[in-house]
């Protein structure tokens, strides 16, 4: 069982795909030979800690931090005796300026508990250089994910900062679901409009809306 949940079972064919297969392959020899992030376990932290069924809301990040020890395999979270990232750093802002939550560690599992897939469109990376595994098959596969959530009748939201991560808005076919889009919360961009955009409790108020309970952003 890789995800110990439902997403056992939905993903089951597109691991027996032969682009999954090559991958698979490729990871074992770069974990063997290179220094990946995150630890091999951690790469499906973020689906066994909040199932298909329980996911409310859709965190699309980009891929995993580069540095020792940052990447726990969800987006934008890193340890919690870790100093916060320049994009967490902005994220924590736009979170106090729109709801007054004022957080300080940069550990995301609670959001993960209350039903945010913190997904990373790739999975992994090579020590100190981002996007390095970007062309070795996790986009198919997560796109797969942003594919099964967009076609569930049951409404849900979807956080997309960023080109990259809107790019993916095509894959969300059922036209319930909230999209929340913004400039990405990096420094070189973030003032183009991710300050302000107040994500969190625009996706509260959604999720209010449809009769679910909202997310607890402490």
């Amino acid at each position: 069982m890789t995800f110990s949940n439902d997403w056992d079972d939905l993903l089951k064919e597109e691991m027996q795909k032969p682009y999954y297969k090559d991958l698979r392959r490729l990871l074992i020899e770069e974990y063997k030979t290179q220094t990946i992030y995150p630890e091999a376990e951690a790469i499906f932290r973020a689906m066994r800690l909040t199932s298909f069924e329980d996911t409310k809301v859709l965190l699309l990040g980009q891929d995993p931090y580069h540095g020792p020890g940052q990447a726990q395999g969800m987006s934008f979270s890193v340890p919690a005796d870790f100093p916060l990232p320049p994009s967490l750093v902005n994220i924590y802002k736009e979170l106090k300026d729109d709801l007054g939550i004022t957080r300080e560690s940069g550990d995301l599992t609670s959001w993960a508990k209350e039903g945010v897939l913190l997904l990373n469109t790739t999975l992994t990376v090579r020590k100190s250089q981002p996007m390095s595994h970007g062309k070795i098959g996790w986009e198919i596969f997560t796109d797969k994910i942003v594919e099964l959530l967009g076609a569930r009748e049951k409404p849900g939201v979807f956080i997309l900062w960023g080109a990259h991560a809107r790019s993916k808005k095509r894959l969300i076919k059922n036209p319930a679901h909230a999209i929340i889009e913004s400039p990405h919360p990096s420094p070189l961009s973030a003032y183009r409009g991710f300050f302000g955009s107040k994500c969190f409790s625009r996706t509260n108020q959604y999720l209010e809306a449809m009769g679910e309970a909202p997310v607890d952003w402490r």
